[in-house]
């Protein structure tokens, strides 16, 4: 009976952190540079150095997390063992908000990049046909999936380099070799530093996603060496690329004004490569929303299955593999179907309330090791008060920040959809009578 719930351990450490990169999407840098300069204030550079302390202090806190408990769930496991059985239940309940709509969010972007390319195709069309492949590659399983990732991966990640080496040479050939060296992109004398934290709020959201990881714990090959340290390097690896890109970016067009802010890379695409680029930079992008969308559906069908089977969600829909491929094939058509509400949303509106859940679960992760610590857990204890206590509380504070500056719209929704959480585990526990059931972490002993 145990091994039919059991996963395939098929992944090594570049595997999961090409993983976890792929989530993130290195070239979200460029699609929201746009609303970053603005806010910034042409700061960018400074708000995403911001936005990555923040976010590596919480990776720290995911990293030890994920040795103290080697098995799939993330945030809402952790958080289960570490603080409470009903407080790990609705941080679970407030990630599935990020996770069930994040993928299509991604589907939707794509689609409408492509809507404007080929206008006489209906969105849908394109929305359906990323909602199908990116289902079919998943249900065939995470070992054909990650190979899929890495050719992705490969390409979207030259296109970034392309991208940063032309607004190099642009610099230049405006200032000479001179002009690549400012502190215009970090700090400006007439630019508040508010401005700066207000653009690391946005930034923040490039790196959602970082923790996704942690979902493939029981797919990983020896997951308490590979997921820590791939959780570390794809914190830092982001925070490399979003830096680096946003400094020689925002060199190559000095300040915030843009014939449209949302279409920014387009306009500086075409400054700095021509029409030429601009074709390959749009479809490099469409490659990069299949890439995100490929990784986001995998891990929400993880986490579905994790709650599936802890009896959390009803563990003969949502605890169940398929026999053949090994993976959670109705969670991740489930996913699949949540897409299709992109059909009767746009991006404005999408993309308002898939944060809410993702700044909650960084805060009890952090909040988790702490309490570990204070019950005297052997392997957070010896890390001692300051990244035991110190770093973890900061990094908490950073992550209700973030969470503070998101819209009123995401909040709001946040909040109704932790309501809804609560009056499901009131009765899922008899009106608070009884603990939510417990994780049977069946490869906790391997």
């Amino acid at each position: 009976m145990t091994q039919e719930v059991k996963l395939d351990r098929a992944l090594g450490l570049w595997s999961v952190v090409l993983f976890g990169l792929a989530y993130m999407t290195p070239m979200i840098v460029f699609g929201t540079f746009g609303p970053l300069a603005s806010a910034s204030q042409g700061t960018t550079a400074m708000a995403y150095l911001l936005a990555s302390g923040a976010i590596f202090l919480t990776a720290i806190s995911y990293g030890v997390m994920s040795k103290v408990y080697p098995v799939a769930g993330s945030s809402y496991t952790y958080a289960r063992k570490s603080l409470n059985s009903n407080i790990g239940f609705l941080v679970g309940w407030a990630i599935l908000l990020d996770y069930f709509f994040l993928p299509m969010v991604i589907w939707l972007i794509g689609a409408a990049y492509l809507s404007s390319a080929f206008p006489n195709v209906p969105v849908s069309v394109w929305i359906v046909g990323f909602i199908v492949i990116t289902t079919l590659v998943n249900i065939v399983g995470v070992a054909f999936a990650s190979r899929v990732n890495f050719v992705l991966m490969i390409v979207q990640l030259a296109i970034v380099a392309a991208f940063v080496f032309l607004a190099a040479r642009y610099v230049i050939a405006a200032s000479g070799p001179g002009g690549l060296v400012s502190a215009a992109p970090f700090f400006q004398v007439n630019v508040p530093l508010s401005a700066s934290v207000s653009g690391a709020a946005i930034a923040a959201y490039s790196f959602l996603g970082f923790d996704a990881v942690s979902t493939l714990t029981e797919e990983t090959r020896d997951p308490t060496r590979t997921i820590p340290r791939a959780i570390l390097i794809v914190a830092l690896a982001g925070g490399f690329i979003f830096i680096a890109a946003a400094y020689v970016v925002q060199l190559a067009h000095p300040g915030f004004e843009f014939a449209s802010v949302d279409a920014a890379a387009n306009e500086i695409a075409a400054k700095i490569g021509g029409d030429f680029f601009v074709m390959i930079f749009l479809a490099t992008l469409i490659v990069a929303q299949f890439t995100s969308g490929l990784a986001a559906q995998a891990s929400v069908g993880r986490l579905l299955f994790a709650m599936g089977r802890d009896g959390v969600l009803p563990t003969g829909l949502f605890g169940k593999l398929h026999p053949r491929w090994h993976t959670p094939l109705i969670n991740l058509v489930l996913v699949g179907v949540v897409g299709l509400a992109a059909l009767w949303m746009d991006v404005t509106t999408s993309t308002s309330f898939i944060n809410f859940g993702a700044f909650l679960a960084f805060t009890a992760v952090n909040l988790s090791v702490v309490a570990l610590y204070f019950r005297n857990h052997e392997m957070v204890r010896a890390r001692g008060f300051v990244l035991g206590v110190v770093l973890p509380l900061i990094a908490a504070l950073c992550d209700l920040f973030l969470l503070y500056n998101l819209d009123s719209n995401a909040k709001w929704l946040g909040c109704i959809w932790l309501v809804l959480g609560v009056a499901y585990l009131a009765y899922l526990t008899r009106f608070f009578s009884q603990a939510a059931p417990e994780l049977d972490f069946v490869e906790e002993a391997a």
